[in-house]
């Protein structure tokens, strides 16, 4: 159960997350709803995240990956369950998909470079972080130094979705259930 009211007060702001979440969705987002109780940090949210969308140096399936295995660290079960849905929006295939919460487990499912992706944002979203230089030097070479600032940034931006999500007591919406494979795991710390 979340650990907010998912029923703040019908501002303009909120009427229009609720509209565009529905539209683009297909149903309202959580995050959207509980964040509405401060229309401010809603619409500043909504803008960070628009700006957010619009970063392409990095290739969308390794942004996703990075997405997905920071959420599955922190236990972000709405985020897992999110990530799931939009990687069959992305085409990407499920069944590798499901494989990511315990990729280590799956390594023979996954390229050299995924692997290190997916190393590096387990690293970076350990607390303390645990990045070193060879594992940031190997990742620059094989991305390039835009690519490798986006996908730093890709996994601050999900450690950021996840504990909020996480802390506001916000679990998985139902997403995944839609999908071609449903999800075969992943973290859920109710």
């Amino acid at each position: 159960m979340a650990r907010i009211s998912l029923t703040p007060r019908r501002t303009l702001t909120v009427r229009f997350a609720q509209w565009y979440s529905r539209r683009a969705y297909g149903k309202v987002m959580e995050p959207a709803l509980a964040m509405g109780h401060h229309p401010g940090i809603l619409r500043s949210y909504f803008s960070f995240e628009n700006k957010v969308a619009r970063w392409k140096a990095l290739d969308p399936a390794l942004k996703h990956l990075a997405e997905l295995v920071s959420a599955a660290a922190i236990g972000c079960s709405w985020c897992v369950d999110f990530g799931y849905w939009q990687a069959d929006r992305l085409g990407l295939p499920l069944t590798k998909i499901s494989k990511v919460p315990a990729w280590r487990d799956h390594q023979e499912s996954f390229t050299e470079l995924e692997r290190l992706v997916m190393e590096y944002t387990e690293a970076m979203t350990a607390t303390p972080p645990t990045v070193t230089d060879e594992l940031a030097e190997s990742l620059r070479g094989h991305l390039g130094e835009a690519a490798f600032v986006e996908l730093t940034m890709m996994v601050a931006v999900e450690n950021l979705r996840s504990r909020v999500n996480s802390a506001m007591g916000l679990h998985s919406q139902g997403f995944s259930d839609h999908c071609a494979i449903p999800l075969a795991q992943g973290p859920r710390r109710d």
